[in-house]
């Protein structure tokens, strides 16, 4: 049998290490040595607050599903990874037999598994068993942390294919963290040629810039609707009274970033929402929207995606290393939340080396 060093919450902001024995593994299950995680805000939100909307952690629960390592063990029937193959996790698996799985909707699958959404358990631990067809190779070109961060390039391909992106279009990221950061890049790879960054912290939007925004703006110091119409209007010819981008992604989960992206189309344009705001009603101006004729879309996870975010990834097109702006060890993974919590402002993307 094979233990398994496991990262635990017990509570909120409390952690406890186990040794668990890891699982026989069945048919079409590969065991993976994980090498990196990502702590993504999810993650953080279940430390701090034991819960997510309707997701409740109501008994200990291992967090991460931001998940790279190398294929240690195949079980029966497993034919496309070996082992010693570096892999990338896709962290949901569907039932593949319902409705929504048949016709490539798997994202809302009733039956989904998901890492570290309770009860069921994330990443980080020294081993986990995953199914082979929810992972992935990665080539030699694609990095550790690149290869767990495919999972958050994952949601802004989604948020793109969502958004209808195509080339020569418009668009502006509400919210540059990780997720602001790959939607960003992700718009850049489908084609948008204007891309406009909006934040409150100028070491989010220096990133930004560095990954693929055209314009940024700090919405701290101006109006970030009104700096997206005047960017607009002056690239194009539009009255002023219709500048707007083709598609907004709100990213960043908040009540003004929310409204934001429903100003910041123009008439026509589509808005994706990609965060999620902290309570389940929050107060929009619909009349303004439907008289633009704004398409709102709303995204969940994503589906069939990790193949395009290798490609683009091992391509040089998108460059996820960028995002990794400070590291812990494994042992220390307890300080890693801590740290991603308390550090937003100066912070991107904490990655904890496993292995």
């Amino acid at each position: 049998m094979v233990s398994s060093k496991t990262a635990v919450l017990d509570s909120i902001r409390q952690m406890h290490w186990e040794d668990r024995t890891v699982p026989e593994l069945g048919p079409l299950e590969v065991r993976v040595r994980v090498k990196k995680v990502g702590v993504c805000g999810s993650d953080v939100h279940y430390y701090t607050h034991g819960r997510i909307g309707g997701f409740i952690v109501e008994a200990p629960l291992v967090l991460g599903h931001e998940v790279s390592g190398v294929v240690d063990a195949v079980g029966e029937g497993v034919t496309s990874l070996q082992v010693g193959m570096r892999v990338a996790l896709e962290p949901g698996y569907p039932c593949r037999r319902c409705s929504y799985c048949k016709t490539g909707h798997y994202n809302l699958c009733p039956g989904m598994t998901f890492m570290a959404t309770p009860p069921i358990d994330g990443a980080l631990s020294e081993y986990v068993i995953w199914p082979e067809d929810f992972t992935f190779a990665v080539p030699d070109s694609v990095s550790d942390d690149a290869a767990a961060l495919l999972e958050p390039l994952a949601v802004g391909i989604w948020a793109a294919r969502r958004g209808g992106v195509k080339a020569g279009d418009s668009v502006a990221v509400i919210g540059a963290g990780p997720i602001g950061c790959t939607s960003i890049q992700a718009a850049k790879a489908a084609g948008a040629t204007t891309i406009i960054a909006v934040d409150l912290e100028d070491f989010r939007l220096e990133l930004a810039r560095k990954v693929g925004a055209t314009h940024t703006v700090n919405s701290r110091t101006l109006n970030a609707v009104d700096e997206i119409r005047r960017i607009t209007h002056e690239l194009g010819s539009l009255p002023m009274s219709h500048a707007g981008v083709d598609v907004a992604f709100e990213t960043a989960g908040s009540v003004p970033t929310c409204r934001m992206s429903l100003e910041a189309p123009k008439p026509g344009g589509v808005t994706v929402l990609v965060g999620l705001p902290p309570a389940p009603e929050v107060s929009l101006d619909i009349v303004s929207a439907a008289s633009r004729e704004t398409d709102i879309r709303g995204i969940f996870r994503y589906a069939n995606c990790y193949p395009a975010a290798i490609a683009l990834v091992a391509s040089g097109q998108i460059d996820l290393d960028a995002l990794v702006t400070h590291r812990y060890a494994f042992a220390d993974a307890q300080a890693a939340f801590e740290f991603a919590d308390a550090e937003k402002r100066t912070s991107m993307k904490v990655m904890i080396d496993v292995g």
